[in-house]
């Protein structure tokens, strides 16, 4: 079977030929009661989903087909694939075809979203618009959509992955750590409560204007919870550049914290957090402890400086109740460990059901 791009015929589609289309009926999400079905809104992050809702049977879409954005900032435009039931906003339409499986949805998802940047505020992505959108896609020798091929191309890509995914993963395993078998649970520690200021050097971050930002490389930190933090890629320096430090947000997402590893920029809505005892596994542990700490922050109660030094937070403690690193380190590594292990299994997992459905 031809497996390859440039092997295939391609032909133009309207989209309203290839689906069946259907609304979402969700118009009211704050009047809803928190269950295990997935609310999908107006985002193309975590494959949709917004929240999870009781399984109310009036709102709930049925899965295995695409799902289409119709609205939302910075989304418009964007489709998605659910193979299980869900409750949608009405912001969003529904796409079915009885050929639809993950991997053929997911081939004519990445042609789909190819058309995202003619939608905006002025052009909305209606039901007139959303039938009209075209799809370039292969076609059998009768000149039909290739679900077939469009299924096995995927499945190799995923092979692809699945095989990257083990390799980078398996490096990562340490059999030395996990031989030494579990860390003291947390629960079994003497806890203290320490100031910031006490365990880290606070650094104000320097702004980089968006007329000033030339699209790079180097993580850029800002204000926000998603990507670690990580607002933009961007080519600039200044002297807020470093590696090995956390954040924290005092704007937008504030009291958020992450630990960065790689060299990055921080912008003014963070402080940079330069650890007096620096290390990899107990900046991760540190900067979760400054997360648990969010829900104090609001519009009233403003994260400055000087409140950002006098914060304390939990941290486990030694004999002597100085803050145990030593533990922090070594409960952070077993963790990562049960972690990459667990992810490897899945991976393993995935890579086998593939084949059996093939």
């Amino acid at each position: 079977m031809k497996t390859k791009l440039c092997d295939v015929e391609w032909k133009e589609f309207k989209l309203q030929t290839i689906f069946q289309l259907e609304n979402c009926r969700c118009s009211n999400v704050s009047k809803l009661s928190a269950g295990t079905v997935p609310y999908i809104g107006a985002t193309n992050r975590n494959n949709g989903v917004l929240g999870y809702l009781k399984p109310y049977p009036n709102l709930i879409t049925k899965g295995n087909c695409m799902v289409f954005i119709c609205d939302g900032e910075g989304s418009i435009g964007y489709s998605i694939y659910k193979s299980e039931d869900f409750i949608g906003s009405t912001t969003l339409k529904v796409g079915r075809n009885e050929r639809l499986n993950r991997y053929n949805a997911l081939f004519i998802t990445s042609v789909a979203d190819k058309v995202r940047g003619k939608y905006n505020f002025g052009f909305k992505r209606n039901e007139k618009h959303l039938k009209k959108e075209t799809l370039l896609l292969p076609v059998t020798m009768d000149g039909q959509p290739d679900y077939s091929f469009m299924e096995a191309y995927m499945r190799e890509k995923e092979r692809d992955l699945v095989k990257k995914y083990k390799d980078y993963i398996s490096q990562f395993i340490d059999s030395e750590i996990i031989k030494q078998g579990k860390v003291k649970p947390l629960a079994e520690k003497n806890w203290m409560g320490f100031s910031i200021e006490v365990i880290a050097d606070i650094i104000s971050g320097q702004d980089i204007y968006e007329a000033e930002r030339i699209s790079g490389k180097r993580p850029y930190i800002s204000s926000t919870a998603l990507n670690n933090g990580i607002g933009y890629f961007v080519d600039n320096t200044n002297k807020s550049l470093e590696a090995g430090s956390l954040s924290v947000n005092r704007n937008g997402s504030v009291g958020y914290s992450f630990y960065h590893p790689y060299s990055a920029l921080f912008s003014n809505d963070c402080r940079k957090l330069r650890l007096k005892n620096p290390s990899k596994f107990v900046g991760i542990f540190i900067a979760n402890q400054i997360t648990l700490q969010r829900g104090k922050y609001g519009y009233g109660y403003k994260m400055g400086t000087g409140r950002l030094k006098r914060q304390k937070i939990m941290l486990p403690v030694d004999l002597d109740s100085n803050p145990d690193y030593e533990y922090m380190e070594q409960y952070m590594r077993q963790l990562e460990q049960k972690n990459l292990l667990q992810y490897l299994e899945y991976v393993e997992s995935q890579s086998e059901n593939s084949i059996c459905d093939a």
